[in-house]
């Protein structure tokens, strides 16, 4: 019953697009011809036609787009640029865009729709429309806590690597280097999030931004605690005139002694996370395992 349904969804979604692409073949013939006459005699040119396109051209961008529009309509609060920021702070800019991101909400919420009436099918009416709503809302957030869970774990990799970064840079400062040329030795000898981060502010100076300005930059998208205490105390330095080296072994003793701080802070909330999975499962695993003898000979001598 499952597979029959599967067939059919999947002959009718096949059935639609070709029905749309004959419906809309003529419009696209007269569009290609009406762009290549406005383009007659230039240099360089276009030649390919609309319907020679792709097939991620012509079909799987629109939906995209289309995708990504729907979920801007379904969440009003929510816009490109806020979903810009937390994929940056996700470190997931580089792998996914904001348009394929809010897509993906949509799309999701759609598959568990498609679940759902698949699992009414085969349960029941009635279980498929209780479930309906819950599988299209889990589907719709899914993606945020994926990138919640992503910014969270990433911060903490930021914090851990920040005190070892900070005396590499101290290190250089000391030994005769600018700052731009310790974040360049960085760069080349550690790798991970704070180090992209380091970079993509060496990039911005180098291509005519402030050091003030980068280093701002580079604390936004990677909201820390520590990281925003080093890039106050690198820019009060720079104004004050203070030595920039003795500025950083601070720093790094100081972040040294938080990330040791939140460590302790971690061992001791591991006992009371512990006591909820003890009594939930190795409790009754103990109580039948001891009174489980004692209870079967009670009942062999009540029954006797």
């Amino acid at each position: 019953m499952v597979l029959m349904l599967l067939l059919a969804v999947i002959t009718l979604g096949v059935a639609a697009f070709l029905a749309g692409e004959i419906a809309t073949y003529p419009q696209r013939r007269r569009e290609t011809s009406v762009r290549r006459a406005a383009t007659y005699g230039r240099a360089r040119r276009d030649t390919r036609r609309e319907d020679d396109a792709g097939f991620h051209e012509r079909v799987v961008a629109p939906a995209v787009r289309r995708l990504a529009a729907t979920t801007l309509k379904l969440n009003p609060k929510a816009s490109v640029d806020t979903i810009g920021t937390k994929l940056i702070a996700a470190g997931l800019a580089s792998r996914v865009s904001t348009t394929q991101f809010l897509a993906l909400k949509t799309g999701l919420a759609l598959g568990g729709v498609v679940i759902s009436i698949m699992f009414g099918a085969v349960a029941g009416v009635l279980a498929g429309v209780l479930f309906m709503p819950m599988l299209a809302i889990l589907g719709f957030l899914l993606p945020d806590a994926v990138v919640t869970m992503s910014t969270r774990a990433r911060r903490e990799q930021i914090r851990a690597e920040l005190p070892d970064a900070l005396d590499l840079l101290a290190v250089s400062v000391e030994a005769g280097l600018g700052l731009d040329g310790a974040i360049t030795k960085l760069a080349e000898h550690m790798e991970g999030p704070l180090v992209e981060e380091f970079a993509l502010a060496l990039g911005e100076m180098r291509i005519g931004e402030s050091r003030h300005d980068a280093l701002r930059n580079m604390a936004e998208r990677a909201p820390s605690r520590e990281l925003a205490a080093f890039v106050r105390s690198v820019i009060q330095a720079d104004q004050l005139g203070i030595s920039l080296g003795r500025i950083l072994r601070v720093q790094a003793a100081d972040s040294r002694l938080r990330r040791q701080a939140a460590a302790e802070e971690k061992a001791m909330k591991a006992p009371i996370k512990m006591l909820f999975p003890t009594v939930l499962f190795i409790f009754p695993a103990m109580f039948i395992v001891i009174l489980g003898p004692a209870l079967l000979n009670l009942a062999k001598l009540l029954a006797g």
